[in-house]
């Protein structure tokens, strides 16, 4: 769904539900059920930020175009949270390893033999000259 805001900020929920062409109820719902988490003023008015906007799009597109229902949508933005929070764990561990590699191979003192895997000198195996050829010839 294309984005329909134009500039930065945070939003009425009248504002957000003309932008999305939704009733407002549909908003309080999607709040009631843990689907959005709008901000609030202290004389409790909603504010949707620009990532509440995110979400709510990502929402719209389920229900409208796939046509998922309220429980469904819950279980996408969960799973759709962990699979996030697993890409910065993995992230995250790269980093580590990337960083771990670095500092061990500038602890290796030039011109060492230090390697992550020890490697062994090489040794040449010569196979034994045979002493004659034989052919053998079949029907």
């Amino acid at each position: 769904m294309a984005t329909k805001r134009k500039t930065k900020g945070a939003y009425m929920i009248s504002a957000v539900a003309e932008m999305y062409e939704i009733h407002p109820q549909t908003l309080r719902l999607y709040e009631r059920e843990g689907l959005l988490k709008p901000s609030r003023t202290e004389g409790n008015t909603r504010l949707y930020t620009d990532e509440d906007l995110e979400r709510l799009e990502f929402i719209l597109n389920l229900a409208r175009d796939l046509g998922v229902n309220i429980a469904g949508i819950a279980i996408i933005l969960q799973m759709r949270g962990r699979m996030e929070e697993m890409n910065r764990q993995m992230q995250s561990f790269v980093e580590y390893v990337r960083s771990e590699m670095l500092s061990r191979f500038q602890a290796a003192a030039p011109g060492s033999t230090a390697a992550i895997v020890p490697l062994r000198k090489p040794t040449v195996v010569r196979a034994p000259v045979a002493a004659k050829t034989v052919s053998v010839k079949r029907p």
